[in-house]
């Protein structure tokens, strides 16, 4: 799978044109995506050494994307007549997603078993009726100590 990641506000917290600290296991989890063999795209507004100083950030803590703002690595103007700032991909990591960044743990969950925003919010409702059920099921009371 191809994968768009956002910089600022999605693997760091947003400082710009500073890089803001990590957000909690985005670097593990790209890494882990890497892993996974999938093909991550570094897609970010930042530009010249901004840009840089991204990659360089995430190099240095092991995420080495695949390309950075382009389709595939070799991508430039000359060599593609249709070049655009439209990747061809198959998921997008932003922060600017309808209802904001999921925790690390969930994206990764969600790709790894292709699990879409709906299934993840099912299983949630589905396990806290689940949970709501048996806590108000008399039978699973726990007896104070007291009582005998």
């Amino acid at each position: 799978m191809t994968i768009a990641v956002d910089f600022d506000g999605t693997i760091v917290k947003h400082r710009y044109p500073a890089i803001g600290e990590e957000i909690p296991f985005a670097i593990d989890t790209l890494k882990m995506l890497i892993n996974d063999r999938h093909r991550l795209i570094l897609w970010s507004v930042r530009e010249g050494k901004l840009l840089e100083d991204a990659v360089n950030w995430c190099r240095e803590r092991g995420v080495e994307f695949y390309a950075v703002n382009k389709d595939y690595p070799e991508e430039t103007t000359d060599n593609n007549q249709h070049f655009s700032r439209k990747l061809k991909v198959d998921v997008w990591i932003d922060d600017r997603n309808l209802g904001g960044l999921p925790d690390w743990g969930t994206i990764y969950s969600m790709i790894s078993q292709r699990k879409t925003w709906d299934d993840i919010i099912n299983e949630e409702v589905s396990s806290h009726n689940l949970n709501t059920c048996k806590e108000n099921n008399p039978s699973n009371k726990k007896k104070p100590w007291w009582k005998f």
